[in-house]
């Protein structure tokens, strides 16, 4: 795997040079190698963090791994499981702080797809607000609006609608009175939160609260599946990143042997 590897990282020298101490480095770190190796190909995908930072295992899968064609957004999400079996997709809450609507719509699209590839469930896409069609106006409302329009666009066969508020998103009497005929209105199983304050809030305030299980952040939009782990994660935690990031090695093949992007 180490010749895999060091194959990669003299094509990447040829494009940003590396030095002789920097490249032995590399070779003796095993983020690094388990990264590159998914680059190389001889893995489908990689989990990491245990032992090391977020933002070192962002890194070392911008540098090594890229982004997926079409996708210019590194996002992230989580399954929320809830005490009564069902399980949720929840996103953004660990990376972009303030999305645009076209980050916004790419995190709908990529949320739905992490919840499909794991969960193996239609998504029913709530893009979430303070607001319920209307009921409120405001520039971030204008964001969400304008988010779900593209994802609408980009992906017209998926179910997603906004803006909605948490409420009407996920209780159907609610649904009825305030959004009476949207397609997600009462059934919404994946949720896309307008901001990362009200992303990590929600989910931490899920689990603490509710007694939800919280399995991720998964990291999406990149070319190949990398998933990070918690620094306080158990063997539990690892087992399940790494069943889910094996679903999403899968799907992304699926969606390759497609043509999809």
């Amino acid at each position: 795997m180490l010749v895999l590897v060091d194959e990669l990282l003299e094509r990447q020298a040829q494009r940003q040079p590396i030095e002789a101490g920097e490249r032995v480095a590399m070779l003796a770190d095993p983020l690094l190698v388990g990264v590159a190796a998914l680059k190389a190909g001889a893995v489908h995908g990689c989990v990491a963090g245990a032992a090391r930072s977020s933002a070192d295992v962002v890194r070392a899968s911008l540098r090594l791994i890229g982004m997926a064609p079409g996708r210019t957004t590194l996002s992230s999400s989580f399954l929320m499981i809830l005490p009564d079996g069902r399980v949720l997709g929840y996103g953004d809450c660990a990376v972009v702080p303030e999305p645009t609507a076209e980050q916004l719509a790419e995190i709908a699209i990529a949320t739905s797809e992490t919840f499909t590839a794991a969960v193996g469930e239609e998504p029913v896409v709530a893009m979430l607000s303070f607001s319920t069609k209307g009921s409120a106006a405001h520039t971030s409302v204008e964001v969400v609006l304008e988010a779900t329009r593209m994802a609408q666009a980009a992906r017209p066969e998926l179910v997603i609608d906004g803006e909605l508020q948490l409420d009407a998103a996920l209780v159907p009497d609610i649904a009825d009175a305030k959004a009476p005929g949207s397609p997600v209105g009462g059934r919404a199983n994946v949720l896309i939160f307008p901001n990362l304050a009200a992303g990590n809030i929600a989910y931490k305030a899920t689990q603490r609260l509710a007694g939800a299980e919280a399995l991720g952040p998964l990291l999406q939009g990149l070319a190949a599946p990398v998933n990070d782990l918690s620094r306080g994660c158990d063997s539990h935690d690892v087992v399940n990143i790494a069943m889910i990031t094996g679903a999403q090695a899968v799907a992304m093949m699926d969606r390759a042997a497609a043509g999809g992007a």
